[in-house]
């Protein structure tokens, strides 16, 4: 199985390069995540490579231990950043190393293609991250039951359309890889489709 943390980079630069040839609106453009628009994204998945442990010690702090809390304020202050400052951010050999604390590889992956799908698909734009790394979500995701996000597999069958990956037996689910990913992970996409919440 190819180390998931080597997927890590292409799909960085790849969101890089997409947003760097788009026009500067795109920025400013809603993503899936709630109340969050392209450029706050970028700025939560860059934080590995802006902050050092000693100043995300001091976000937690000032967030009283508060992940959520933290997330939200560091993606509203640094999405106001310069877009050259966020691409080389999404660039950045630091951030293509990182692993969340206990996370491992699985989880330095699911971080950069999951908010890369959070631009990509609110987008309509392809999905940036190499197609073999979405397949290895998909599997550690429904290997997860949905626990990874909450949401609840039961009597659901997902199909990729894009590839032969199935999973699952009941009502028929069919997206993209890409658009799996963003359901698997508690996301509405742009056509109103969500997965049930347990």
């Amino acid at each position: 199985m190819t180390d998931l943390q080597t997927w890590v980079a292409p799909t960085c630069e790849g969101l890089a390069d997409l947003l760097d040839a788009a026009p500067d609106e795109t920025w400013d453009a809603p993503s899936l995540c709630a109340g969050w628009q392209v450029r706050n994204v970028v700025a939560h998945v860059t934080m590995a490579a802006r902050l050092t442990p000693e100043q995300f010690g001091a976000e937690m702090a000032a967030a009283r231990g508060d992940f959520g809390v933290l997330s939200d304020t560091v993606a509203a202050r640094d999405g106001a950043l310069p877009h050259a400052d966020l691409l080389a951010a999404l660039r950045s050999p630091v951030l293509h190393a990182w692993q969340p604390p206990g996370g491992g590889a699985v989880g330095a992956l699911s971080h950069a293609a999951i908010h890369s799908l959070d631009v990509t698909v609110a987008l309509d734009r392809p999905a940036v991250a190499p197609a073999e790394a979405l397949t290895a979500l998909l599997d550690q995701l429904v290997a997860a039951d949905g626990a990874w996000f909450g949401v609840d597999l039961t009597g659901v069958r997902l199909e990729a359309t894009d590839t032969g990956w199935a999973w699952g037996s009941g009502e028929v689910v069919r997206a993209d890889s890409g658009s799996l990913v963003a359901l698997l992970s508690a996301r509405t996409l742009p056509d109103g489709r969500a997965l049930a919440r347990r």
